[in-house]
């Protein structure tokens, strides 16, 4: 059994929290820079140039990305030989988002009472968290700063199981199609498929977290990501929506088992500013 003090734990969500919405990541930035060398729109490539200009500017200043600083989304994934000691483990996580917010001077967008008063909490908190145990003695923190105009755009489809493959591709088109230039694009599109309702979104915002690009190793899932991305390209939706060819930077599928009357099929899109950091501890 290893020990973890809970304020490791809190220091390293505060400089996550910070980091994450400082910088942006290298392979986004490189995507980003190839959909500047594709797009054919002359608005389209300024747009580009411009977001681009922003993340290097955000990084030398060490000033936000976007305004919209996010939820703060918590990924965790505890060895099972790990011992937090010193406080509980989400009131850590909590703490670090408090901190990391305040000292960073990061926008706090979360209100307390979601449907009347909606007062802001005024520290970002509560965070969202989700926990995974897995083997071994090592503590995994990933945050990713999630803005409101990309979260709103997410969708559910629970599908008939005979609707199959070109029903999931069409779901897919027509969220996008419907979000427009709301989250911001390019996107990045996650799509989670088959287990239950909220199995299959939170394997979408997962599949966000994956280097932008990347295919799925499945040949059959990378397919279909392929397929979904050319046909997003060709809504001529473009760079913050002022029209081109570069809708979205990629297209991640993740996709688990699920009963034999569903189909699942969960979209949680990300903005430019796909803002996560990770640290092991």
């Amino acid at each position: 059994m290893r020990d973890i003090d809970a304020s490791l734990i809190t220091q390293t969500v505060a400089r996550l929290c910070q980091e994450a919405n400082f910088f942006l990541p290298d392979d986004v930035l490189q995507a980003l820079t190839e959909a500047r060398d594709k797009e054919d729109s002359p608005l389209g490539k300024q747009t580009l140039d411009q977001l681009i200009q922003n993340a290097r500017l955000a990084q030398i200043e060490q000033l936000p990305l976007c305004q919209d600083t996010g939820t703060a989304v918590v990924f965790l994934e505890i060895g099972q030989d790990v011992h937090i000691s010193g406080s509980n483990l989400y009131e850590a996580i909590e703490e670090g988002v408090r901190q990391g917010y305040g000292e960073g001077y990061l926008r706090k967008s979360i209100v307390r009472q979601p449907f009347s008063s909606r007062i802001n909490t005024k520290d970002n908190t509560p965070a969202i968290i989700h926990t995974d145990i897995i083997p071994g003695d090592q503590l995994k923190i990933i945050v990713m700063t999630k803005g409101g105009g990309s979260e709103n755009m997410s969708r559910l489809f629970m599908l008939e199981p005979a609707q199959g493959r070109q029903r999931i591709i069409d779901s897919a088109i027509r969220a996008i199609d419907e979000a427009g230039s709301n989250p911001c694009p390019p996107v990045i599109v996650g799509i989670g498929i088959g287990g239950t309702a909220e199995k299959a979104m939170l394997l979408a915002k997962k599949s966000l977290l994956r280097k932008v690009g990347q295919p799925n190793p499945d040949p059959e899932v990378a397919d279909l990501e392929k397929e979904i991305l050319n046909k997003v390209n060709n809504l001529g939706i473009g760079p913050e929506g002022f029209g081109g060819k570069v809708t979205a930077l990629a297209v991640h599928i993740e996709t688990f088992p699920c009963h034999i009357a569903s189909l699942p099929v969960a979209i949680n899109i990300q903005c430019n500013a796909a803002r996560w950091k990770e640290a092991v501890l």
